[in-house]
């Protein structure tokens, strides 16, 4: 039921930091330390701007995560992953365009979305 699908969706649009990392993160320590080349501050909740929860486009219902654009590069290294946090969970994790960062620089992190759907 799409109740069951947005309370998964509404957790991770309880997010306030996305971090782009080197690596695929497993914790929040890794998302937001280990593996961190950039990151930004989320708002968190769904239509408050940063979270837009919806229908799926194949099925079920989705989350959309709004683009952050000239996000400051705190290090260098090689982009493979996006992951969301809140205070002291890893809510999210999903691949990215390999690119190469360089620290001092800004990256963009265009809208994309998760989405879960309906079981078959």
């Amino acid at each position: 039921h799409d109740d069951v699908l947005d309370a998964a969706l509404d957790t991770i649009a309880l997010g306030n930091i996305l971090t782009v990392c080197s690596s695929e993160p497993t914790t929040r320590t890794e998302a937001v330390v280990t593996y961190k080349l950039a990151d930004v501050a989320l708002t968190p909740g769904d239509g408050n701007g940063d979270f837009t929860i919806s229908n799926g486009d194949t099925s079920g219902r989705k989350i959309t995560i709004a683009e952050q654009a000239n996000v400051d590069i705190d290090s260098d290294g090689t982009a493979a992953h996006i992951a969301i946090c809140d205070d002291t969970r890893l809510l999210l994790v999903t691949t990215c365009v390999s690119q190469a960062l360089t620290a001092g620089g800004t990256v963009t992190i265009p809208t994309f979305d998760y989405e879960l759907r309906d079981p078959s």
